[in-house]
């Protein structure tokens, strides 16, 4: 390809898909609102842009193949500070995609579009909707507008549910757990894939007690390798007992389905900052 787009590219998962991205095109344009993001790869640009900022948006994404869409409030928040990035910000990328003729959105939606969900349940890509919080409220938002924006003009999507990408530090991602180099390989099937109109896949890598079902989105040629079984005797005998009648231990959201609407999830799960450095 020419040119890809990443979007959150000072992010945590960002920095992992930069090089990998840099390779699979002439030119690759990273964005966040960060000034610098250190050292850049061959064919890398940077631009420090807003989400909310539609004319940036379109400056950005001009003249190119696709975007992968990563950036966002990473965390819940109060509706009002998700509004900009992760609900307006959607909008932004979807439309300069339209207007600037791009093939393909590649979106990092979440597990928190569906968390209040029962664990117990095995869903597939076709559950509804049941979002845990205002942040999952805008990933069920950016991902029917990827619906709308295929049924209507025609720009494909690829709506990746990314559990826990993250260390397995807590019960809950002996399931959740998805590697960074299953990360990477789901994202370079969501752009290599040759036909995809809209889909939906779980970003989850092989593990033994992986919650949810990808088999209706295997089209897209996503075998994930890892398995965070390995970590589970560990993890297990550090927590303890969990509890049956709390939503953060029975819901696939985790904390995000027992937090207050509004209050941050990620202070407390621990996870490490471990990005990677250029």
């Amino acid at each position: 390809m020419k040119k890809l787009v990443l979007t959150g590219a000072a992010g945590r998962l960002g920095s992992y898909l930069r090089e990998p991205l840099s390779k699979m095109c002439d030119t690759l344009v990273s964005t966040d609102i960060v000034e610098d993001i250190g050292t850049l790869y061959d064919g890398e640009t940077y631009v420090s842009a807003d989400l909310a900022d539609l004319d940036a948006m379109l400056s950005i994404t001009e003249g190119a193949d696709m975007v992968v869409h990563f950036g966002a409030i990473v965390d819940e928040a109060p509706f009002e500070q998700l509004l900009g990035p992760n609900f307006i910000g959607a909008y932004n990328i979807w439309e300069a995609a339209h207007r600037n003729g791009l093939r393909r959105v590649v979106y990092a939606s979440s597990i928190h579009a569906v968390g209040m969900h029962p664990k117990n349940q095995f869903i597939g890509i076709d559950a509804p909707h049941r979002p845990d919080t205002f942040y999952g409220l805008a990933k069920c938002f950016a991902e029917d507008l990827a619906s709308m924006y295929w049924d209507k003009r025609q720009l494909e999507s690829v709506c990746m549910r990314i559990l826990s990408c993250a260390n397995v530090g807590n019960p809950r991602a002996v399931g959740s757990w998805l590697s960074y180099d299953d990360l990477i390989q789901l994202v370079t099937r969501a752009i290599d894939t040759p036909v995809t109109g809209f889909s939906v896949i779980y970003g989850v890598s092989n593990n033994d007690r992986a919650p949810v079902d990808n088999s209706k989105a295997s089209f897209l040629g996503y075998r994930p390798k890892d398995n965070a079984e390995q970590f589970a005797k560990e993890v297990f005998a550090k927590a303890g007992p969990l509890d049956p009648t709390d939503p953060g231990d029975m819901c696939h959201g985790g904390p995000f389905a027992s937090i207050e609407l509004g209050n941050s999830a990620l202070g407390s799960m621990n996870i490490i900052d471990d990005r990677k450095k250029t």
